[in-house]
């Protein structure tokens, strides 16, 4: 309650106490007018009575012709004399260009019409006409309406403003110079499905391809602007009536309130509209028509965000996310000239770029909003991205595309990390922001929690390196609030941090399908503010900020001594757990196309800068930029984690084969320039092993020529201690080692090399025994490589989820008879089938090479599935001799330990994980690492390992993952803790080398080893590329830097402090540790060294560092 309303208040009881009780107590006052007799009996009102009649002021049904609703309008026209409709179906789901639709011939079309099929587009010229009735009207709108999503464009082809259909943003408030009683023409671009796409039954059902949608409404109407604004006077003060405590003054005030308004009414009586406006002023204030409502000078609390999420795949195709983002963000421009307080926070770079490439105009006009600062850019990001999947230097480069856009086309970078929606946050994710630019990060996703709450809501967030980061989860738990009195309320009750600070965010708008905010949403608002002025009780909230002012005065705090508390690693999500493994092809081609774009930035900066490299070849800026940008957009947080509708991965399908296909192009020609030739080529020199990792390697590789059935392939060995590259025939060498296999009984195999011996009874791996350590890691009794499924029907989200209770339905499938596919002497290759259905089976190779002295040794596995499942769960296990309550597991530059126990509900909520190419169970002196090329889920349960394989989900996508599949995984024993032997083993089982032919026969050295890091072999360089603004590959987006350099990425993968020195042939000048984004931070010493230059270098535990080299 404000001071002004308690002190009338008390001015009221003192006057009424003044009349009874006269000048002294117990007198009796002469003048009094209070009456003597009792002329009726008065009764108390019964509260929930009068709430419910509330709701009859504005609905529909029985009473809507004696309401509010009623008085809405003032007016209506539609039809041939008014509202002329002619269409042009487009033919094959084809979305034209406006240019290329309205060429074509239009035919009539009337209201009433079903148009269809679902995905089609069927472009509508209106001729709208006011008739003289309606053209001295205060509000004219054109309402249309067919349930579906369209856009509205001029007649010359200016977009201007989205439609969402159902009854949801259904006007278009059209110039008022057309109230001259012409004809005027506009276009509306009808897309046929809504704002959630097509689905068949509830919104995640695999879409109806033949729905249809009939075109019900295309009005001009005269608005009773007061009878809209009375409409969502009564709303807000509705809501507070119901929803503050029923205890309260406030809420039965709200009651008397809204009857009152409700008394004042009389159907077709504009005076008693203005009447009831004055009632509800009486609790919202006077302020509640514009912006100067939030001019109070009282303290807020709460602030108000505009915000759209647009999902750039999801329950609809990406072509039509493109025209979401225009419908939405022209919506958002025109909400922004009517309302100056209104403040639009837009994240994803790549919808810019959709903006920018198809709607020019409307891109100018969205420039202008941000130049004004209405209209505010925000993430950093190319696009919402996941963070459990993608690789460290995938998530470094969401960031470099990100900002260099925002920076590039609006002058400034991102302070702010936005993901709202994303399926749990990589513990690197602070260190990775801090040296983007960014200090500040928000989130939401684990308000979605379904085992353990989230216990904070502003923190700082702290990576494994030590980085942080000020996190903020806006306490409504919403990034789509409908602006509503109950999002407003929760802003603070539901607040987990009021011990630090009482202050969040509020992100309110349509979302997830576009759309934003609405005139609604910003009206609530005006009116949740006014009342809490006039009453309180309510939260102020405020508009006019943006989130970065928000965060600024968090930090501020920060600097001045309050201690926010903190969160140490992963923001695990206890929630969706399927996604790290639902369509396991997208996810096999995101870490595929990782390893190509590393292969190719990394002969590409050889072969421009090495003397001896041919002169002619160029950096592929353009082509490598372009395929990055695919691969960003493809790691989109619904689209990798494989929750979209089959569409999506058509087109996914279509971006990797254009990664495939150009970037082995560009990588043939990267290594042509190098003098790499492929194998088929007519150059005459020796075989050649190309290895692209950072350490020298000695392993056997295969040589070309189809083995027949008589004889094993061949294989060669790749020598590192030589320093050089040449393959070595092992054929020829009666002293390499050998590996063997021989069946002991039927059925039960033995496979061995010099490091292991391997028992394999009917595909099952019974024991395993370190030679070398005299110890055999399988339990007694227990079988590795064992196949297992799981009925897999989770509460809702059948993509997204896998629940704990699908453990209880473990079955462990048999294997068939197994066969030899390579006996000797250089590789050992077993090969089982197991039948899991009628319609479903798996092949596994299980092989073993010949050992190589001082490379670790392990047992392979290739599996081909053929897999018809429905809702099942296909994994593999590994029992190990091997007690630890925490398993480790591979993350982005990093690693994440996690409990094998479930001591707590938040440990037992771990039961599915995420891990990238290995995890690990060590103890003291030993440990197992289990490797894979393509799988991310994970679990370690006590001594068992349990890699995640293939999934079988209904919804959204009817097919995901039916059909063909191989994976390739594999056991590493080792002695001693787990280490670097581990991380690089699972690096090269991911980069297995590739062979070419050189023009020279003799053992050379590799142009490869031109740049190298020596040292502690915990450090990483993990990329290697060109600057991305030298002035001989820059695109002219940023300013150009003169002459050329490399950018090298290192990290420190074990947890501990390491140093060590790059080596390089290069002519190196000078040198800077730089940020992500490659600004020069601190010059480094350049040493000379005998053959070239060297720089030292020391990271901490987990630390990502990069370094740029000017030649």
């Amino acid at each position: 309650m404000s001071l002004s309303t308690r002190e009338h208040l008390v001015a009221a009881r003192s006057a009424v106490q003044d009349v009874i009780m006269g000048g002294e107590k117990g007198t009796t006052v002469s003048g009094s007018t209070y009456p003597k007799l009792s002329a009726a009996p008065v009764g108390q009102q019964i509260h929930s009575i009068y709430k419910d009649r509330l709701k009859g002021f504005t609905s529909g049904g029985q009473y809507a012709r004696n309401n509010l609703m009623s008085m809405m309008d003032e007016g209506r026209a539609s039809g041939d004399g008014h509202v002329k409709l002619f269409v042009y179906s487009v033919p094959d789901l084809a979305r034209p260009s406006f240019k290329g639709a309205t060429s074509h011939d239009f035919r009539e079309a009337h209201v009433g019409e079903w148009f269809g099929p679902s995905w089609s587009t069927h472009w509508f010229r209106i001729h709208l006409k006011v008739p003289s009735a309606l053209q001295k009207k205060e509000h004219l709108e054109f309402h249309w309406d067919a349930n579906n999503e369209g856009l509205v464009w001029t007649e010359d082809g200016v977009p201007l403003q989205g439609l969402t259909g159902g009854g949801d943003r259904t006007e278009w408030i059209f110039p008022k110079e057309w109230r001259d009683g012409k004809e005027h023409i506009f276009y509306i671009e009808m897309a046929c499905n809504g704002l959630f796409g097509n689905a068949n039954g509830d919104i995640i059902q695999p879409p109806n391809p033949n729905n249809t949608y009939q075109l019900h409404q295309a009005d001009i109407v005269a608005v009773n602007l007061a009878a809209r604004a009375l409409f969502i006077d009564f709303w807000i003060i509705g809501d507070a009536a119901r929803e503050f405590s029923d205890n309260s003054w406030e809420s039965h005030e709200a009651l008397q309130i809204g009857n009152a308004i409700m008394d004042a009414f009389v159907p077709g009586n504009q005076d008693s509209i203005h009447e009831g406006r004055r009632i509800a002023q009486r609790y919202l204030g006077k302020q509640i028509d514009s912006a100067k409502v939030y001019e109070s000078g009282n303290e807020p609390i709460v602030y108000a965000i505009g915000y759209c999420h647009i999902d750039n795949c999801w329950l609809w195709p990406w072509d039509e996310t493109k025209r979401k983002v225009a419908r939405s963000w022209s919506n958002q421009c025109d909400l922004l000239d009517r309302y100056p307080e209104h403040r639009f926070a837009c994240s994803q770079a790549q919808q810019f770029r959709y903006l920018e490439d198809l709607y020019p105009q409307l891109f100018d006009r969205v420039k202008e909003k941000v130049k004004q600062g209405t209209f505010q850019p925000i993430g950093g990001s190319w696009v919402e991205h996941d963070t459990n999947l993608p690789s460290g230097e995938s998530l470094v480069r969401q960031f470099l595309y990100g900002q260099r856009y925002f920076e590039s086309h609006f002058g400034d970078r991102c302070t702010t990390f936005w993901l709202p929606d994303t399926f749990g946050y990589s513990s690197q994710i602070p260190q990775l922001c801090r040296l983007a630019g960014m200090s500040r990060f928000l989130t939401q996703k684990l308000s979605w929690n379904n085992i353990n709450k989230f216990p904070h809501t502003t923190f700082n967030w702290v990576a494994l390196d030590g980085s942080q980061v000020l996190c903020h989860m806006p306490p409504a738990e919403t990034y789509t609030a409908e602006a509503h009195f109950g999002d407003v309320k929760r802003s603070v009750s539901q607040h987990k941090s009021m011990d630090q600070d009482a202050t969040s965010l509020l992100v309110f708008g349509k979302g997830d399908g576009g759309g934003g905010p609405t005139f609604q949403h910003l009206e609530k608002l005006r009116r949740c503010r006014g009342m809490s002025d006039t009453v309180g009780l309510l939260p102020r909230v405020k508009m006019g900020d943006s989130a970065d002012d928000f965060f600024a005065r968090l930090e501020k705090k920060a600097e001045e001594g309050k201690k926010f508390v903190t969160w140490y690693g992963e923001l695990y999500f206890e929630l969706h757990r399927g996604t790290y493994t639902t369509q396991a092809n997208n996810k096999r081609n995101n870490r595929k196309s990782e390893i190509l774009m590393h292969d190719i930035e990394l002969l590409g900066t050889l072969a421009t800068t090495l003397d001896g490299a041919k002169s002619s070849y160029k950096y592929p800026k353009k082509d490598l930029d372009e395929l990055w940008e695919k691969i960003l957009v493809c790691q989109f947080h619904d689209c990798l984690p494989g929750s979209c509708i089959e569409m999506c991965y058509d087109d996914t399908d279509e971006f990797y084969a254009d990664i495939f296909g150009r970037g082995r192009k560009m990588l043939e020609d990267a290594r042509s320039a190098l003098g790499f030739y492929d194998l088929e080529s007519s150059e005459s020199g020796g075989i050649t092993a190309l290895n692209t990792l950072p350490w020298p390697r000695s392993e056997i590789v295969k040589l070309p020529g189809a083995a027949s059935a008589q004889k094993n392939p061949e294989y060669g060995l790749v020598d590192a201690t030589l320093n050089v590259v040449h393959v070595k025939t092992l054929s020829a060498d009666v002293n390499a080692s050998h590996a063997t296999i021989k069946e002991l009984k039927t059925g039960v195999y033995e496979l061995s090399n010099g490091d292991l011996k391997v028992t394999v009874e009917h595909g099952h791996i019974t024991s395993l025994v370190d030679l070398r350590a005299d110890r055999d890691i399988i339990p007694p009794g227990s079988k590795a490589n064992q196949l297992v499924i799981y009925d897999d029907k989770p509460l809702y989200w059948q993509a997204w989820d896998v629940e704990v209770y699908h453990l209880e339905s473990r079955e462990a499938l048999s294997n068939g008879e197994s066969e030899l596919v390579e006996q000797g002497p250089h590789r050992v290759s077993l090969s089982t089938s197991t039948k899991i259905s009628e319609q479903s089976w798996v092949k596994t190779t299980i092989s073993l090479s010949a050992s190589v002295e001082g490379q670790p040794s392990y047992v392979e596995m290739e599996s081909e599935v053929e897999w018809r499942e429905d809702k099942k769960f296909l994994k593999v296990e590994f029992p190990v001799d091997i007690m630890n309550t925490e398993a480790s597991y591979e993350t982005q530059f990093g690693i994440v330990r996690r409990p094998t126990h479930y001591n707590t509900s938040w440990d037992m909520a771990k039961f599915e994980v995420c891990c990238h190419k290995w995890a690990d169970l060590s103890e003291h002196g030993y440990g197992v690492s289990i490797l894979n090329d393509s799988k991310y889920g994970f679990a370690t349960t006590g001594n068992l390992m349990r890699l995640s394989l293939l999934r079988a989900p209904k919804a959204p996508d009817a097919h995901a993952d039916m059909g063909r599949h191989k994976i390739r995984y594999a056991i590493l024993p080792h002695s001693g803790p787990l280490d670097h032997r581990t991380v690089r083993t699972a690096f090269n089982f991911n980069n297995p080398m590739t062979l070419a032919r050189t023009s020279s026969s003799s053992p050379q050295s590799s142009p490869l080893s031109a740049i190298r890091l020596t040292g502690s072999p915990a450090l990483i360089l993990d990329t290697v590329k060109r600057g991305e603004d030298d002035e001989d590959v820059s695109r002219g987006q940023l300013p150009k830097r003169s002459g050329r350099s490399v950018v090298l990425r290192i990290y420190e993968s074990l947890g501990g402090k390491a140093r060590g020195t790059v080596e390089t042939s290069l002519p190196v000048r000078k040198a800077w540790w730089c940020s992500l984004l490659e600004d020069d931070w601190e010059a480094v010493e350049v040493l000379d060294k005998e053959g070239g230059k060297e720089v030292r270098v020391e990271l901490r535990g987990f630390e990502v560092k990069t370094l740029r080299l000017q030649l």
